[in-house]
């Protein structure tokens, strides 16, 4: 019988037709950057590539985080901008853009957006990741799912979960109570899931409740398919795999680089003795085959269209910049004599380190457009102020820097984070500046000219110092368009369009997740459950220095006739907005639901709509913010569902989270039965407190002895042969690393010692190129033990196994 060609065959009718081995191989990537290929069944590789923000498309052989060799690519703001600017349709379009550059360099998923929650304001990715709150999140990551799919490209929504801190990011188990988890960690990726149906799924490096988040069945199968319908492909982020056999059996589709077979012979072994059915491995191998099929390329040479991704890079980093405070002075006037001061001016920091950075196609320096804006019209002068390098300044710069404020009409003053300060691999230890560059604002603003701050940070900073400047905008990091987009803010050309999607925090130490995070190596208890950010601050009644939702406009709004239409839950809140000034801008309206009866612990008020808008002087818009049953439930751990308490709840019409701007009341009839929730009456759990959350005793953290695979390089410091062996090695890995970073930052230098010292042994086979062996590790690890009996068993079983007389005489009795 004639077999039917490959392209009229199903995922399934492929994989039925596959023997062992090859449905093993799909388990895991080809090298660092492909998945497949199957070329038997007429199927290439499919490439993915890092991009959350733009494309960071390497060779094959490249190394995940090497950035020098990657293919040049628009670097779009970073979702922390993107977040900020509220406004879905910006983001479809930066997610189209994406897509296109995807298609021009033959990327078939992009790995991102990141939406991990920002639980605290020190987390080294908080640039990477949308917001401190989960449906602004998800509905901004879905809006950018649909943009880059809409090209015929997948995106990789991570990661997959609970993913919060980076500090011991491969080895920390997040302890979190279920309805936290469900309430605050999962429910953005609810949200993408079931809005924008994205090709793939990101899980995480970190333990969850004790189980590996590559091997936790209730999420990659129980949540994330048969609750919410998921029906893409499962990868594991880099080196994520502790137990590719455990993985399988949870839902996991891949193993992601390849690990050069370090796990196949436990898989094989693994079905062979009925320890993992062939129906499992047949699941994964058909969703790896589905993604093949849908991510094969043509061939065609594409547009990537670089001129006009700029220009969008250009308008969404105006739109994620916030305006945080103004006393008149902006938007300037292009006249007169204007100081710039701080090196960033010049020398850009626009985007975050580690596996986001994009080899931009041209970056724009403020000072430049500046300049090209005023261009006869006023005099612009430049006065560094601080290293931009390290972020340091000298006396001499100090009063180079005065006396210019002196001699201006207003002083733009950039300020910021240094690269060294926030990255990927590890979190900040403050949320301060640099103390230089508060040197730096204090000394210029006890100068008698106006001062406009320019902020250039991945995360929020304390501002204890904005109060003495005349404006601060917030423009985090801007991407390679953030220079000319923050002239365009300065001078009004551009509206400032953010508003906050996390909250600045007068001080860290404040925030309840402040005395559980990234200070304990191999566990972190959620102690603060739902009162993370702004859920906190109202709460508390703690006020946040500017709240979550913030922003001001060169404009002025109205907002009238606010309305809730429809029936039950079933609703739609109605308003009319009217731009009321003589500028055209944008506002957001932002919709809370508070539960005023409830018998629960919940936060006061939270997120559940929103719409920006744009509006020319004079033109007013008919707003409807749907709100459905979700709106109002909460996650009832004894009923395992989303029940609606029935009573009196309030609809709140605000333009921050604390500015609330109509109260629309609501009696909400429901049969519902609320099992009581514990939670954290003084927003930090004590023990009992925690305990109750959970429903179990709080989990006593995995010992340091003995050691095993997923042992740190750090833990094995702790013996004086561990340090002499951890330096070699990171003596050999810095070296490695500069195949890809000839030249590497400080921030580099810092994410890959902090990763290699944090990251478990493990990881020395599976991104090792097939130059270490897990038996090769285990037995370094016993001797570790001191079992040194195993060692010596290990080594006779290596050359009993590996060694024939044959091979003998062709190795010249070595082993290989």
């Amino acid at each position: 019988m004639t077999e039917p060609p490959v392209s009229t065959l199903s995922a399934a009718g492929i994989v039925a037709g596959l023997d062992l081995d090859t449905k093993i191989r799909l388990m895991s990537g080809e090298g660092f950057w492909q998945i497949g290929p199957l070329t038997e069944r007429g199927l290439d590789a499919v490439m993915v590539t890092d991009g959350p923000h733009g494309l960071r498309r390497q060779g094959d052989a490249a190394d995940h985080l090497g950035i020098g060799g990657s293919m040049p690519a628009t670097c779009f703001p970073p979702a922390a901008t993107l977040g900020s600017s509220w406004d879905r349709a910006l983001l479809e379009t930066v997610g189209r853009a994406i897509g296109e550059e995807a298609l021009a360099q033959g990327v078939s998923v992009v790995l991102g957006p990141g939406m991990n929650i920002k639980r605290h304001p020190a987390g080294g990715r908080c640039f990477e990741y949308l917001s401190e709150d989960p449906f602004l999140s998800g509905k901004l990551a879905a809006a950018m799912v649909r943009g880059i799919q809409s090209q015929g490209v997948g995106t990789s929504i991570k990661h997959f979960a609970v993913n919060n801190q980076e500090s011991y990011r491969f080895v920390v188990d997040a302890v979190v109570d279920e309805r936290t988890l469900r309430e605050i960690y999962l429910a953005g990726f609810e949200i993408a899931v079931k809005d924008a149906s994205p090709w793939t799924v990101m899980c995480s490096y970190n333990i969850v409740n004790g189980t590996q988040a590559a091997q936790h069945h209730e999420l990659l199968t129980t949540i994330l398919r048969d609750e919410w319908g998921f029906d893409g492909l499962v990868m594991s982020d880099w080196g994520a795999v502790a137990d590719r056999v455990a993985g399988i059996s949870a839902g996991l589709d891949v193993e992601m680089p390849s690990s050069e077979g370090a796990f196949d012979d436990d898989v094989r072994a693994a079905v062979a003795h009925g320890r993992l059915p062939l129906a499992d491995l047949d699941r994964c191998a058909i969703r790896v085959v589905e993604l093949l099929q849908r991510g094969q390329r043509d061939g065609a040479t594409h547009d990537g269209a670089y001129d006009a991704h700029h220009q969008i890079a250009r308008t969404a980093a105006a739109a994620g910049t916030v305006l945080l405070c103004n006393d008149g002075v902006l938007p300037l006037a292009p006249t007169g004599r204007i100081a710039v001061v701080g090196a960033f001016a010049a020398a850009p920091r626009y985007q975050g380190a580690g596996s986001s950075q994009v080899n931009p196609t041209r970056v724009d320096s403020a000072l430049d457009a500046l300049r090209e804006r005023v261009a006869d019209g006023a005099t612009v002068t430049y006065s560094p102020g601080y290293d931009a390098r390290t972020g340091s300044t000298t006396e001499a710069l100090l009063a180079e820097a005065v006396d210019a404020a002196n001699d201006a009409d207003v002083v733009v003053l950039f300020a910021g984070l240094p690269g060294s300060y926030e990255s990927e691999g590890f979190d900040r230890p403050s949320i301060d500046l640099p103390p230089d560059h508060v040197r730096l604002i204090e000394a210029v603003a006890a100068a008698s000219t106006p001062v406009v701050v320019v902020l250039s940070n991945g995360g929020a900073v304390h501002l204890p110092w904005a109060s003495r400047v005349e404006a601060v905008l917030e423009c985090w990091l801007g991407g390679q368009a953030g220079g000319a987009a923050t002239a365009d803010v300065l001078f009004g050309d551009a509206e400032p369009g953010g508003r906050l999607a996390e909250s600045i925090p007068e001080h860290v130490a404040q925030l309840p997740a402040d005395r559980n995070f990234s200070n304990a190596p191999r566990q972190v208890q959620h102690r603060e459950g739902l009162y993370v950010g702004y859920r906190f601050h109202d709460s508390a009644g703690v006020p946040a220095r500017f709240p979550f939702g913030h922003g001001l406009s060169y404009t002025s709004f109205e907002w009238s006739a606010a309305e809730l239409v429809g029936d039950g839950t079933d609703l739609e809140v109605r308003v009319r907005v009217i731009n009321v000034g003589d500028r055209a801008g944008s506002d957001v309206v932002q919709v809370y639901v508070r539960d005023v009866e409830t018998s629960v612990y919940r936060p006061t008020k939270e997120l559940k709509g929103f719409a920006k808008v744009h509006l020319d002087p004079g033109e007013y818009r008919d707003l409807a913010i749907p709100l459905d049953r979700r709106s109002f439930a909460i996650w009832d751990v004894a009923a395992h569902d989303w029940l609606v308490e029935g009573g009196d709840f309030e609809v709140l019409l605000a333009r921050s989270s604390t500015d609330i701007v109509a109260t629309l009341p609501l009696r909400i009839e429901s049969a519902d039965l609320l099992v009581p929730s514990p939670g954290p009456p003084h927003f930090v759990a004590t023990d009992d407190e925690f305990a109750a959350m959970l429903g179990r005793p709080i989990p006593e953290p995995k010992p340091s002895r003995p050691f095993d695979r997923n042992s740190t390089l750090g833990e094995l410091e702790s013996t004086l042969v561990g340090r002499l062996v951890v330096a070699q090695v990171i003596k050999a890995g810095m070296k490695e690393s500069t195949k890809e970073f000839p030249d590497p930052d400080d921030a580099t230098i810092k994410m890959i010692t902090t990763m290699l010292r944090e990251g478990p042994l493990r990881v020395l086979v599976q991104m090792g190129g097939g130059r270490v062996s897990f038996a090769a590790l285990d037995g370094v690890i016993d001797a570790f033990n001191g079992r040194w009996w195993e060692l010596a068993k290990r080594v006779n079983l290596a050359v009993t196994v590996r060694k024939s007389p044959d091979e003998d005489d062709r190795q010249g009795g070595r082993l290989k």
